[in-house]
């Protein structure tokens, strides 16, 4: 990095990305070149007895054999040039572009080399020679060096960046100027790019805004930074080692202060001052109801090798065929999806008092289910597990929500609003609830939801509120982007919110992808190691975790130093390295305006390597502002993960009776 200018342009790569593609085609060519050298021995003299079109051969022969070792001598000094130096440090690949130049002009000799080859394999009359074997190695070879040629052009296509003409990257950086033009180009080809890849999704009422919204935040992200993709994985890297340094350093001061956040594995004493519907034997139950929203799928993804035979059991053949049923819609012509609910859930087919498995982008799936275990009235909502889905969940700038008793100037996650909105609207239209407080009068109202459910939940509990004031809401994994501070505040009255260990998604929001900007920015700026060696150092980490020599060994000496100058902000001037490498103040910020908090009374589990295996504190919604790049990040996340996690809590504490929800 910064990124590579190539014919007046800018590339989706860095001078110090061709270290290992140079490498991978190193590999090929020089295999290929030791494999041409040795079949052909033996086919050249054969060549001096063609009746026709012997020359044409030896041409071709000795040009491919000439043309390959050059360009393997060419990547080699690429591949060399490439590792020289730190990220930051530009100067030390200043041949990188003339070799690449050199590397790309090969290309015009190889193709037409290839055009030759391939008229000599299926243009028959043009060469006869007396070795019938050489037609069938010839297409081999020709169809070889096509695919060579491919990979170079693919390779091309891949690293095309539409916003690097000098039209934009030359403008000054200014938000009435430069900004704006490249903020629009930005929108506008991501936007295609989605129009492109998910044309099903444009057949939905809100997929152009979905388009629109998204493709506006993508652009956003990391505008006027000079990164390429391969540094953001870089600098994840790094974070990971500096996330690591950082929290060794605080461990030493709280063992020193004794002021380390106290977590138990005593249920009783972390819930002594829990009001007493938020319990951890309801969360696992109600944890179940919100995994059965996923339907078939979770069912297959829990149940690899059985989980066909587990769903017939439950489906209902043809039964599109039969009488409508109104109490499931937009499900296939077998019930599938019922079906799931019914096996994951263990409930009976009259308790599902209604099931909407309609998915489309802002409209998620949710079931009514009525559980007599608990006495209540069950809206479980689905999470993300399709594109429609995602699409929802990055439709995430903050818009103002409005609902009875909460403060005027409240903002929440959008699409997560508009989800609410929708089940809302539906309930309301079908009047689910009103029938099923007449068939069960004495029961209570709770919803449930993980991930995007979770967050949806807790805005649907505001919502029912006036009408249902003793409701409850059980969010798993709930969005970190979801809501204002004092509507958070407010919700924990009601919102028992529950996540385990490293979970990214409680710390995914507009304001932490930011400062993951910012963090992965200076990071690349501190560290002092060449890109490839970062990226396979990350490779050990994975496999075998972060070594305490990386912990120091990583940075430069100068990380705190004196004003610098970063290519990655486009060589401009930066005062210091924490305020100048894209600043943290939510008034500057390009995107993110309002900062959204997890909602909720939040119960936190950990891991720990030793006996228990399990502790638990209060957090707060403060303690998720920050993404870390950690190795359970996503694993920590998944529903069967922590329902796994609260069976384990739940059998490691002393006997005591279930208390149902109030």
């Amino acid at each position: 990095m910064p990124a590579l200018r190539l014919f007046g342009r800018k590339w989706l790569a860095a001078s110090d990305d061709l270290v290992y593609p140079g490498l991978f085609e190193i590999s090929l060519r020089a295999l290929w070149l030791v494999l041409l050298v040795c079949v052909h021995i033996g086919y050249y003299d054969d060549t001096w007895r063609c009746a026709r079109g012997g020359e044409y051969v030896r041409a071709y022969m000795i040009g491919m054999l000439a043309l390959l070792g050059a360009v393997v001598l060419v990547l080699g000094a690429l591949v060399h040039q490439s590792a020289q130096g730190s990220i930051t440090e530009v100067q030390a690949r200043h041949l990188v572009p003339p070799i690449l130049l050199l590397k790309l002009f090969l290309i015009l000799p190889e193709m037409a080399l290839n055009v030759c080859g391939t008229m000599w394999a299926f243009c028959r009359d043009m060469v006869v020679c007396p070795y019938e074997g050489h037609f069938s190695r010839t297409v081999i070879e020709v169809v070889f060096n096509w695919v060579l040629f491919g990979l170079a052009v693919f390779g091309l296509v891949m690293v095309f960046d539409p916003l690097g003409s000098k039209r934009y990257h030359a403008l000054p950086e200014t938000p009435s100027v430069g900004e704006s033009l490249r903020h629009r180009k930005g929108t506008s080809v991501w936007k295609r790019r989605f129009r492109w890849a998910f044309c099903w999704v444009r057949s939905d009422e809100h997929g152009h805004e979905a388009f629109q919204q998204v493709a506006a935040l993508l652009s956003a992200l990391f505008r006027s930074t000079d990164l390429v993709p391969s540094d953001v994985l870089a600098g994840c890297v790094l974070l990971r080692i500096k996330q690591k340094k950082e929290s060794r350093e605080m461990r030493r001061i709280h063992m020193l202060t004794n002021d380390e956040p106290k977590y138990s594995s005593d249920a009783q004493k972390v819930f002594s001052m829990a009001p007493r519907w938020m319990n951890l034997e309801n969360a696992r139950h109600f944890l179940r109801l919100s995994m059965a929203a996923y339907g078939w799928p979770f069912v297959m993804y829990m149940h690899c090798g059985s989980g066909l035979c587990r769903l017939l059991k439950h489906v209902s053949c043809c039964a599109c065929l039969g009488p409508a049923y109104s109490r499931v819609v937009d499900d296939n012509c077998c019930f599938c999806h019922l079906a799931g609910v019914k096996q994951l859930a263990k409930v009976r087919e009259q308790d599902v008092l209604f099931a909407s498995f309609r998915n489309h982008v802002f409209e998620l799936p949710f079931c009514i289910i009525a559980d007599h275990q608990t006495g209540n009235i069950v809206v479980a909502i689905r999470g993300s597990i399709s594109l429609r889905d995602i699409f929802t969940d990055l439709t995430a700038t903050s818009a103002r929500f409005e609902a009875e008793g909460v403060p005027s100037d409240t903002m929440a996650h959008k699409g997560m609003i508009e989800g609410a909105a929708y089940i809302e609207r539906k309930l309301r239209q079908r009047r689910i609830l009103q029938r099923a407080q007449l068939m069960f009068p004495h029961y209570g109202l709770v919803l449930t939801g993980h991930s995007l459910g979770a967050g949806v939940a807790c805005l649907l509990g505001f919502k029912l509120r006036p009408r249902f004031p003793e409701l409850k809401v059980y969010a798993f994994c709930t969005p970190a982007g979801l809501l204002s501070r004092e509507a958070a505040r407010l919700s924990e009255s009601f919102v028992f919110t529950i996540g385990v260990g490293d979970d990214f998604v409680m710390r995914l929001g507009v304001d932490s992808i930011e400062n993951l900007r910012t963090g992965i920015v200076q990071t690349l700026h501190a560290s002092r190691l060449p890109k490839y060696r970062i990226l396979l150092n990350g490779l050990g980490y994975m496999l075998f975790g972060v070594p305490s020599r990386d912990l120091e060994a990583t940075w430069r000496d100068d990380m705190e130093g004196e004003p610098l100058r970063s290519p990655l902000l486009g060589d401009r001037a930066i005062p210091t390295v924490e305020a100048a490498l894209l600043s943290r103040d939510l008034s500057v910020r390009r995107f993110s305006k309002t900062r959204l908090f997890i909602a909720g009374r939040i119960l936190h589990i950990v891991a720990r390597k030793k006996s228990p295996a399990y502790e638990m504190r209060w957090a707060t919604a403060e303690d998720f502002m920050e993404l870390k790049v950690m190795p359970r990040m996503l694993l920590d996340h998944l529903p069967d993960n922590v329902y796994r996690v609260l069976g384990a809590v739940l059998g490691a504490q002393r006997p005591h009776p279930p208390v149902g929800a109030e």
